[in-house]
């Protein structure tokens, strides 16, 4: 079984740190450019500007060893654990974005609303059929 994460891309965005990412795109997200590697170019076959996407990033600054944490980041409510949150923060730090295309030029895909900061890794992109 071959666990390893093939890195497609990356997110460019103006978000530079943690401290200044929304919690959610919906809560304050930017429009970001995603690029794609080119060896994974023929994958974009089908993605046009008004599409709905999941992106799905790995949170390359998460604490990888955390297992509970304030909802929110909020201290006056109790600790949960990680897997009822959406904290960044967990064993396995895959972020979940739906977006809207807004432009595709090449490899590059432009999104909004996006709270991932700059130069996040991307792992995958599905067709949001919500």
């Amino acid at each position: 079984m071959n666990t390893n994460l093939e890195i497609i891309g990356y997110v460019y965005s103006e978000i530079k740190d943690r401290e200044n990412a929304p919690k959610q795109g919906c809560e304050g997200g930017v429009e970001a450019i995603v690029e794609i590697k080119e060896e994974f170019s023929e994958s974009m076959d089908g993605l046009s500007v008004g599409s709905e996407i999941l992106l799905f990033t790995w949170l390359h600054e998460a604490d990888r060893s955390c297992q509970k944490v304030h909802p929110r980041g909020d201290e006056s409510r109790p600790k949960r654990g990680v897997f009822s949150t959406r904290s960044p923060d967990r064993p396995n730090p895959i972020g979940l974005h739906p977006v809207t295309i807004t432009e595709v030029d090449g490899c590059k895909i432009k999104v909004r609303p996006m709270e991932a900061i700059d130069g996040t890794p991307l792992v995958d992109i599905k067709i949001d059929q919500r």
